[in-house]
């Protein structure tokens, strides 16, 4: 892979791993239009960490405030039923799901997962799905509403984006509204619970590419390095936009463009002008 090619995948992961189109299928698509094969899911996973960099970043006071109250809570020095603890807990409950089935489904996410038309199908259900979502859901919790059920609700359908085309953001955020959280609480705690997973499959990633184990193109350090530190940057700008854009707007135009692009993606592949 070229510097000039990692650089815009790093620009594409950027702009969608906040946002509920799924940055995962974006990067895939993107890498096979530009001429690559698939980019694979080492150079996916590890850019991310340049967007968990800008999650970081964004909400480092909430992630310095819960990390402290969660570890004096242990020690006794704040109260068990601190909310500020309580969400440690909740975002530790959360993170089994993905890690559990990420470790059990890891070759299938590496290979078939990563079909063209597994992604389209996914882009276009889960449009359909968050669309549902926003219409059912009563959109009245807030985060200190949060409970280890839900917590535990939240993780399971954050393991949904194991398959590209479901959307991190966009699987979390609906299983959000589905269970009465406004927009805005799902958004935060899909962004707050996302940290541990993609810390987790990015590391194990890098691992695997300095163990020469890693699948797909794309392994080289300069590219991928360069794409993340793209990602990291874009990845904060968008995120600053994306919190203040659903205060007042519903997601629709993001449900619109899944659809047209999965209806692109399929007449793409069905003439062959894609491989899946």
């Amino acid at each position: 892979m070229d510097l000039l090619t990692a650089a815009l995948l790093g620009l594409v992961q950027g702009l969608t791993e906040f946002l509920p189109i799924s940055s995962s299928a974006h990067v895939s698509i993107v890498g096979r239009l530009l001429g690559e094969d698939d980019p694979g899911a080492a150079f996916t996973a590890i850019t991310q960490l340049g967007t968990e960099a800008a999650v970081l970043l964004y909400f480092w006071r909430d992630i310095v405030r819960i990390v402290r109250a969660w570890a004096l809570s242990l020690a006794g020095r704040v109260p068990r039923a601190d909310p500020d603890a309580l969400m440690g807990w909740w975002v530790i409950l959360g993170t089994i799901p993905i890690g559990v089935l990420g470790l059990t489904l890891q070759d299938w996410i590496e290979t078939e997962f990563r079909s063209l038309w597994i992604t389209a199908t996914m882009l276009l259900v889960f449009a359909l799905v968050i669309m549902a979502a926003e219409r059912v859901g009563r959109q009245q919790r807030t985060l200190d509403q949060l409970t280890w059920r839900h917590g535990l609700a939240f993780g399971l359908w954050q393991a949904l984006a194991l398959v590209p085309g479901v959307s991190r953001s966009g699987g979390t955020i609906a299983g959000g509204l589905f269970m009465g959280y406004t927009r805005e609480a799902a958004a935060r705690y899909s962004f707050l619970l996302a940290i541990p997973a993609v810390l987790a499959s990015g590391g194990l990633q890098v691992v695997k590419v300095l163990g020469g184990d890693a699948i797909g193109t794309g392994t080289a350090w300069g590219p991928i390095w360069l794409a993340t530190a793209i990602a990291f940057l874009v990845g904060y700008a968008v995120i600053a936009w994306f919190m203040r854009y659903i205060t007042t707007h519903t997601f629709t135009p993001f449900m619109v463009y899944r659809i047209v692009l999965a209806l692109l993606l399929f007449g793409l592949l069905g003439t062959g002008v894609l491989q899946a």
